[in-house]
């Protein structure tokens, strides 16, 4: 449809956009669209027996730390396994500071705290009853399988 005379003009004109569009941007800018925010202090300590501690702090307030610890287990499948205990805060945008503290085992799992948490609402009374009279009841599961019949 184009002589190959007009396509070399429209590759041309093209080309000489894209560099005239390229040299207005500033590289610094796209390379750094945030301040680096330094690493005020850091500390990381590991034992021969597998504990170990790390905390850090940066330059706009953030903390964090933990320690953990190797515990031996009853379960065949995970006989050693780590229990780790820590926590951090923060300042969020609205100003308020954010602190959350957890504890992480085998037996509870991770588990955070802190005053930014929700909380589920109480259980009401009736509620509450019919689960305590479950739990008292003695157990129809049977050994070995869901559902299975004898």
């Amino acid at each position: 449809m184009f002589s190959p005379h007009v396509k070399g003009g429209i590759f041309q004109i093209v080309a000489v956009c894209a560099l005239a569009f390229c040299s207005g941007v500033n590289s610094q800018n796209l390379a750094r669209t945030q301040d680096v925010i330094p690493i005020v202090s850091q500390n990381i300590d590991h034992a021969p027996d597998g504990s170990y501690r790390w905390s850090y702090e940066t330059g706009n307030g953030i903390k964090a730390e933990e320690t953990g610890n190797l515990k031996q287990t009853k379960d065949p499948e995970n006989p050693v396994v780590v229990v780790a205990q820590g926590g951090y805060s923060y300042t969020a945008p609205d100003g308020t500071v954010i602190q959350l503290s957890y504890v992480a085992d085998d037996e509870g799992g991770f588990q955070p705290a802190g005053a930014h948490l929700p909380t589920p609402p109480p259980i009401p009374p009736a509620i509450q009853r019919a689960l305590d009279f479950i739990a008292s009841q003695p157990s129809t599961h049977a050994p070995g399988g869901f559902g299975k019949r004898k």
